[in-house]
């Protein structure tokens, strides 16, 4: 799985990049056929935003959420992609 990770009025850092590639591979243990993750964390005044498409086998998932803490924000999109991605592979299954 490849994870492109993009800044906008944010610093990546290595504590930041570490976190979001640890939280991805969760992803990756409830559906295996990842290709391509694009990430992009952004700060708009006090608001911290992350936002990421996934490109899957047969189709592609995106997800945005916003929090006041950038950890919180990506928590909750990892959530959000999650059951996206469990929706997907079940679709998958029945076809």
């Amino acid at each position: 799985m490849q994870i492109n990770l993009t800044g906008h009025h944010i610093e990546i850092t290595a504590s930041l990049r570490g976190y979001v590639e640890d939280k991805f591979t969760k992803l990756e243990r409830h559906f295996d056929q990842i290709n391509n993750v694009h990430v992009i964390l952004n700060v708009q005044k006090m608001q911290q935003i992350a936002e990421a498409k996934i490109h899957l086998k047969k189709g592609e998932v995106f997800a945005t959420s916003e929090h006041a803490d950038m950890y919180a924000a990506i928590d909750s999109l990892i959530d959000k992609l999650d059951r996206q991605v469990i929706k997907h592979k079940e679709k998958l299954i029945k076809h």
